[in-house]
């Protein structure tokens, strides 16, 4: 809307009545109050009858005062009429540019909910340029994901449709942070419903709740009350590994990082062991642990530890080192 132009139109009407309300009451001896009805009878053209008989001065503000009024009052109708016309279309257009961009996305993640947990989720995967598209009703937060300018459905995601426009069947995982675990359950078995091979990172707030989750299919389920119970506890005891692991994984001035990669069926890494994979001598990393294809962790590897294909080595070093790295693998 143009606010300036409408603050103009609606200054005009104010001045006509004012003008009129003046002029009838100096001219016809009116009361104000009569002149401004005069005023409003004769600016609206309702065809009432005139308060009292005009004189013929009053007959010719009677005259000015209803072309003036007619073209501001049309001016000022046009001016709210296109606003909100022109904002109803830029909302409709909006929405489907949005929408299009969401069916485009493949491999990306859903984020249903975005309350606290939603928020850094988002924010962390906005940071490493991974694709999320948002399910969220709330108005005053939907202000908020549009400010972010983050891709997002104004829709209930507890509903197949929402997560189908989301892309449930091309996306790599759900991630369920509504502040309900009922409607947590609910959307994790909607989601397994559509899609059973999908992978669901669930939100418990109550710690009794997790069991529910795994049970309606949850790949993984967090309690956020209780990992951050228990990482104040570690800080207490043991501070230093705190500090190692938050610059591991959150990043730090060393510019270190905690980083997973997976074999490929094509890697030249198959068949080989860490010694002669030269991982560390040309990149520099460490290598913390390999979760092997059929599940098992295997923490610390010895050099002669083999590497297969779809086996994830997780390993910490420099992140130039860690793309350089990943472009082998």
């Amino acid at each position: 809307m143009d606010s300036k132009k409408l603050r103009y139109s609606l200054l005009m009407l104010v001045g006509i009545i004012a003008l009129g309300t003046c002029g009838y009451s100096f001219i016809e001896h009116m009361p104000l109050f009569e002149a401004f009805y005069m005023t409003i009878i004769t600016i609206t053209t309702v065809g009432f009858a005139e308060v009292i008989p005009l004189s013929q001065s009053g007959r010719t503000i009677t005259v000015i005062i209803i072309i003036l009024g007619i073209t501001a009052g049309t001016y000022t109708i046009g001016v709210l009429v296109r606003a909100l016309v022109e904002g109803e279309l830029v909302k409709i257009f909006g929405r489907i540019k949005v929408q299009k961009q969401v069916s485009e996305l493949k491999n990306h993640f859903i984020i249903c909910g975005f309350g606290r947990i939603g928020r850094i989720v988002c924010s962390e995967l906005n940071d490493d340029k991974i694709s999320f598209v948002i399910i969220e009703q709330d108005p005053t937060v939907i202000e908020h994901i549009e400010a972010l300018k983050y891709l997002y459905l104004d829709m209930d995601a507890t509903t197949e449709e929402a997560l189908m426009q989301a892309g449930i069947m091309k996306a790599k995982g759900i991630v369920t942070a509504v502040n309900s675990d009922a409607n947590n359950v609910f959307i994790t078995m909607t989601a397994m419903s559509l899609r059973p091979d999908v992978f669901v990172l669930a939100r418990a707030s109550e710690e009794q709740n997790e069991a529910k989750l795994f049970r309606a299919g949850a790949t993984r389920v967090v309690s956020p009350y209780l990992i951050g119970g228990r990482r104040i506890a570690q800080m207490l005891k043991k501070p230093t590994v705190v500090d190692f692991i938050d610059c591991a994984m959150m990043g730090s001035h060393l510019d270190l990082m905690m980083e997973e990669a997976a074999i490929g069926d094509k890697s030249s890494l198959i068949g080989k062991n860490l010694i002669d994979s030269n991982l560390r001598r040309d990149y520099g990393v460490i290598i913390v642990a390999i979760k092997k294809l059929s599940g098992d962790m295997v923490f610390n590897p010895m050099p002669s530890e083999s590497l297969d294909a779809g086996d994830v080595i997780v390993v910490i070093g420099k992140k130039e080192d860690l793309k350089r790295m990943n472009s082998v693998m």
